[in-house]
């Protein structure tokens, strides 16, 4: 598999109020600034997520791209975490068996909207990391 050319660009659910949180979780923590963001509903995320087979209309799925290769579900959220300061310790619950840890991560994909809501229109980041959105 060759390396994907876009790296450390994460890419989320623009309408998912969950998954807006995290875009800003990981903004404010991310003081190295590597990491950029894209929403699925945005054009360069459509491509993306079409490239990586996740449907834009319905994802299942966010995915971030590290070291050239492109990482899903609960093997995205530890690949992220791990490399914002003080959250290396998440590395040890790569030893959770990944069918149980996406197990958990499909259980939150499927209800997020219900728990947790949705906008109506794709989430606008702040100013302060506006910059560092890709579209």
């Amino acid at each position: 598999m060759s390396p994907w050319p876009d790296d450390n660009v994460i890419l989320y659910d623009g309408v998912c109020v969950f998954c807006s949180r995290w875009v800003r979780f990981i903004a404010a923590r991310d003081k190295a600034r590597p990491f950029r963001f894209t929403a699925i509903q945005s054009s360069y995320g459509t491509r993306l997520a079409q490239a990586f087979g996740i449907d834009p209309e319905d994802p299942d799925t966010n995915a971030a791209i590290h070291g050239g290769v492109a990482h899903f579900k609960s093997d995205a959220a530890l690949t992220v975490l791990s490399h914002l300061p003080g959250w290396g310790w998440v590395r040890v619950l790569r030893f959770f068996p990944k069918p149980l840890r996406d197990a958990v991560y499909n259980l939150v994909a499927r209800n997020r909207y219900r728990i947790f809501g949705k906008y109506q229109e794709c989430f606008v980041p702040d100013a302060e990391f506006r910059d560092r959105v890709v579209e």
